[in-house]
């Protein structure tokens, strides 16, 4: 009995749980989050320290230190250490900052015009023409400049409150092309206990033409005022994206010059940024190009300049937590999504992406839109309602219970009358009964006396234990020549030896 219950059980449970809706676990296509935490602007500039010896006149040392910007772009953090991401023209100039450099303090110094640009240029005043000359690099031994340039790379991430200084950075590899990968590394502190924020890399560019895409990333430093620029895109003809030519961009309808469009935000400051494809929010590629001609190269040269560098992209335990309250949130869930960024926030506590969901998550708690709410209130329809597959369960229930009642009836019936003769040896007895009767003389039967006393057979009731049977037979009290079977209480003839139902024999 046991055992049928169990399994009836487990078959009613079996059906409530497949009767039940599936929570679902992938992100809504064009999702741009899962990578906006992990993009950073990057400001590069040559620091030069100069020394101008002067001794047109009287020898003088004349010391001067310039800043000179190289780039700004924008780069993407690849692992929870904080290594980026960006391009090489970013970080690294083809033009000589020591000739901007000697230009700038000749200019300072002996109060001539000289443009502050990256040309040689030459003096009226033929003595001075000497020294400038000589200043411009490369250095000789008659050289009447000293010149240091050492290279400042900041990386500024998308945290609130801003951070105005930034993130120092070394770099680890720059690329042969200007367009190509550069990786970068901080070399001081990182934000978070736990590291950074990082965007999940994809493993191939969609060969298909027309595929929409998104491309994320800052025209300036981010602050309150400077969030980040989202824009969409579609992918041109072409393969990969390689470094030499890049793949283009084209919208399928031709209603937007794409190239031009994204050409203007790269010369904004969008040059490196992400491109995120729409199928699941990876990143498929770096902006590049400029003007009006913006193209994209692919995923592999990211990765093949990761691998060059050493560097391994992989994401760490801000982003698993981002990701799972992130699920929550798309879907709807804004109950259970409103944990999840708040566990967020505790790991990484400038992430602008999650205290901003957080925010609209608390605002819609509980609300009209919120499917957690609307689940616990009213179940949400079903293409099948779930009452059929409860009663099902109920009557598989009370069957199998009824069954296991009548097997356990069976048995105990069996245990009870073990002295019961089979059925052939009943037929056997009730043949020489009638046999028997058949012989002897019969008489009249007689009324039976309806207010007579039953007989009572009093048995053992411990199990296994056989009853012995009765030897005498009893009569009624108003007709002491009646007689009845001991057995089965059958009425009897004078002159019957056995009992003409159940042939069980008859001693006087």
């Amino acid at each position: 009995m046991a055992r049928l219950t169990a399994l009836a059980g487990g078959v009613a449970a079996t059906l409530v749980l497949l009767a039940l809706p599936a929570a679902a676990h992938e992100h809504p296509s064009g999702i741009t989050d899962l990578v906006t935490p992990a993009v950073v602007r990057v400001e590069a500039s040559s620091h030069v320290e100069i020394t101008l010896l002067d001794h047109v006149g009287e020898l003088l040392h004349v010391e001067r230190s310039y800043d000179i910007p190289i780039g700004v772009g924008t780069g993407i953090v690849v692992n929870p250490e904080g290594a980026v991401v960006t391009l090489t023209r970013v970080v690294k100039t083809d033009k000589d900052v020591a000739v901007y450099a000697a230009n700038k303090i000749y200019a300072e110094h002996h109060k001539v015009k000289i443009p502050l640009d990256y040309k040689r240029h030459k003096l009226k005043d033929a003595l001075l023409q000497h020294h400038l000359k000589e200043c411009y690099p490369p250095k000789t031994s008659v050289s009447t400049c000293i010149i240091n340039v050492t290279t400042n790379v900041t990386i500024f991430p998308n945290v609130s409150p801003a951070d105005p200084k930034g993130l120092k950075a070394d770099i680890v590899k720059v690329g042969a092309q200007p367009d190509s990968p550069a990786v970068l590394i901080p070399s001081g502190r990182v934000v978070g206990s736990v590291g950074m924020p990082t965007a999940p890399l994809a493993d191939k560019v969609p060969d298909q033409q027309g595929s929409p895409t998104n491309v994320a990333g800052f025209t300036d430093r981010p602050g309150v005022n400077v969030k980040e620029t989202v824009e969409i895109a579609h992918l041109g003809k072409g393969g990969g994206g390689g470094q030499d030519t890049g793949r283009q961009f084209s919208d399928p309808e031709k209603k937007v010059d794409e190239p031009a469009k994204l050409g203007a935000l790269t010369d904004r400051g969008l040059r490196g940024a992400p491109v995120i494809g729409d199928k699941d929010g990876h990143v498929i590629g770096m902006l590049i190009g400029g003007g009006k001609d913006a193209r994209m190269i692919g995923v592999r040269e990211i990765l093949a300049a990761l691998a060059k560098a050493g560097v391994a992209p992989r994401r760490g335990a801000i982003d698993a937590a981002f990701e799972a309250a992130l699920t929550r949130y798309h879907t709807k869930y804004y109950t259970e999504a409103a944990p999840g960024f708040q566990r967020v926030l505790e790991l990484y506590p400038g992430n602008v992406v999650a205290a901003n969901l957080l925010k609209t998550s608390l605002q819609k708690r509980g609300g009209p839109e919120d499917a957690g709410s609307k689940q616990a209130v009213a179940p949400a329809p079903r293409s099948m309602p779930l009452w059929p597959f409860i009663v099902a369960a109920a009557v598989l229930f009370v069957v199998a219970a009824a069954g296991a009642f009548l097997l356990w009836r069976r048995r105990r019936t069996s245990v009870e009358k073990p002295d019961q003769p089979p059925p052939l040896v009943a037929a056997a007895a009730a043949a020489a009964a009638a046999a028997a009767t058949s012989s002897a003389p019969t008489s009249p039967p007689l009324p039976l006396d309806e207010g007579a006393n039953q007989t009572v057979v009093v048995r053992r009731s411990q199990p296994f234990q056989v009853v012995p049977k009765q030897q005498q037979v009893l009569t009624a009290q108003d007709q002491p020549s009646v007689k009845y079977c001991t057995a089965c209480g059958m009425r009897l003839g004078a002159a019957h030896r056995f009992c003409g139902y159940c042939g069980h024999p008859i001693e006087t």
